[in-house]
C-alpha cells in the first residue's frame, strides 16, 4: 500500500480536527502496517503531524531537545506512513508505518520489551543492533 499525501487545503482541515493536550501535543503509536506489531509511543505536535502527513516519512516532536525530530535523522531506521488513524476523542493517533530496521533507540526492533510479570520486569527481547552503531559511537 501506498501512501498518498493529502493536499494542502484537506490537510489542513484534517489538522483543525486533532484535539492536541493543553502542550500542544499528541500520543503518536507507531504500528508496523502489515504485522499489527506494536513499534513504539512517541508525541508529535501540529508541525510534527504535518510534515508526516505531507511527506509521508514519519516525523515527531522531542520534548527532551524541544524540537522535531525526523525519525532515522540520526540512525538510518527510518518509518514511512502507510496510513494515520485518529482515536474515537481525536487525542490520540496511530501510525501503521513501514518500518526500516529497528524502531527502539535501544537496537531493538520495538520499544514494548519489558513484560511485566509474577516476579518482575523480565526482558523479552534482545538488540539487533548495538546503539553505538545506531549512533556512531564508539
Amino acid at each position: 500500500m501506498t501512501y498518498l499525501p493529502p493536499d494542502d487545503a484537506t490537510r489542513a482541515r484534517l489538522l483543525d480536527q486533532v484535539h492536541f493536550d493543553d502542550a500542544g501535543l499528541i500520543a503518536a503509536v507507531a504500528q508496523q502496517h502489515d504485522t499489527g506489531e506494536v513499534l513504539m509511543l512517541a508525541w508529535m505536535n501540529r508541525a510534527a503531524l504535518d510534515e508526516t502527513l505531507r511527506t509521508g516519512r514519519v516525523c515527531y516532536y522531542s520534548r527532551s531537545r524541544g524540537a522535531l525530530w525526523r525519525k532515522g535523522e540520526t540512525s538510518g531506521q527510518v518509518q514511512t506512513l502507510v496510513d494515520g488513524r485518529l482515536d474515537c476523542d481525536r487525542d490520540a493517533v496511530l501510525l501503521l508505518v513501514e518500518q526500516s530496521g529497528v524502531a527502539c533507540h535501544t537496537g531493538r526492533r520495538s520499544c514494548f520489551y519489558n513484560a511485566m510479570r509474577p516476579l518482575g520486569l523480565i526482558e523479552i527481547s534482545a538488540p539487533l543492533v548495538s546503539a553505538d552503531a545506531l549512533y556512531g559511537k564508539n
